[in-house]
């Protein structure tokens, strides 16, 4: 802190025992050094205050950040049960609509074995309702089909 070397204190010393003498020089010291420790306790105190208050300042921060990451996780929470809620609510609303369309009985104008006939029901020359093969409702004829593939045998199990 300070560049005061030996030689300078030995100067200090010697001027000190001149101008205060043998008899004052022992207490001058004792109350220049008391001075000292006092200025040096001082200085401490307030370095250990500063320090404290950094410190806490930095709780502070590190629980402000917690605060923040806990509020982020709980807003993230609600978002995600309200999706889980709306989500489970979708699929009441479409089990519900499947088990309606179950338990409703099957319109009377088709035949109960052309309910699931895929493709239109066109009307034979007598009036009866007939649904074209895939084969037909693609474009090709019956014949053409028939000569393409094998004919297969179907063995009783």
């Amino acid at each position: 802190m300070f560049d005061i070397g030996f030689s300078e204190l030995l100067v200090i010393a010697v001027v000190a025992l001149v101008v205060l003498g043998p008899e004052r020089l022992p207490k001058a010291a004792r109350f220049a050094g008391l001075w000292v420790r006092r200025a040096r306790n001082q200085w401490d105190s307030v370095k250990q205050e500063l320090e404290r208050e950094l410190q806490a300042e930095d709780i502070k921060r590190q629980m402000q950040d917690v605060r923040q990451g806990m509020q982020d996780t709980e807003n993230q929470l609600r978002a995600s049960g309200e999706a889980m809620r709306r989500e489970a609510e979708q699929m009441q609303q479409h089990s519900d609509t499947l088990a309606q369309q179950v338990r409703a009985p099957a319109p009377a104008e088709q035949p109960p074995h052309l309910v699931d006939a895929p493709g239109p029901v066109v009307a034979s020359p007598d009036g009866a309702a007939i649904a074209p093969t895939p084969a037909e409702s693609a474009g090709d004829t019956v014949a053409d089909t028939a000569a393409e593939t094998p004919a297969r045998t179907e063995r009783p199990s």
